[in-house]
């Protein structure tokens, strides 16, 4: 699928809302946002922060993707691990911006498009290479004037 700043799904970049925190041989993301929906997204544009420097990346085409669970924390690591299968893939897809459009919090499924385009060396700078998302130690705050997740992923 290619979008295009004609297209309505087009949406100019977020401000960021994420950090890294060090982590024992990992790093361990931390988003938030101004609802969960908000965190989850900003989470997963911090894993691909982690392997280029987004300012290079262009979203000149986008992915779907769809992640369900049980629970909350497992709906956040299968969001996270889609998200890293459209990156793994080939062709490599690098991500700019994820926008969850379906976010069922008692039915714990997510859809959602991801912006971005081929991953390319000459391109964007190669950052840490990220291999898989872990459980340990998730964290996920969703209260009246606290939306933020904790997640460690394997590097």
């Amino acid at each position: 699928m290619s979008c295009s700043e004609n297209d309505p799904e087009y949406l100019a970049t977020d401000e960021c809302k994420y950090e890294y925190l060090d982590h024992t041989a990992d790093v361990q993301l931390h988003a938030w946002g101004d609802d969960l929906k908000e965190a989850f997204e900003q989470c997963a544009v911090s894993m691909f922060g982690y392997m280029t420097e987004l300012n290079t990346v262009d979203m000149v085409d986008k992915k779907e993707i769809e992640a369900s669970s049980d629970d909350m924390a497992g709906l956040l690591f299968q969001f996270l691990d889609e998200c890293l299968f459209v990156f793994s893939c080939d062709p490599y897809f690098i991500v700019k911006k994820v926008r969850i459009n379906e976010f069922n919090k008692e039915n714990f499924t997510i859809k959602a498009t991801c912006y971005g385009e081929e991953f390319d060396l000459d391109k964007h700078p190669q950052g840490t290479e990220v291999k898989a998302i872990t459980y340990s130690n998730m964290q996920i705050y969703d209260k009246e004037d606290q939306h933020e997740v904790f997640v460690i992923i394997d590097i």
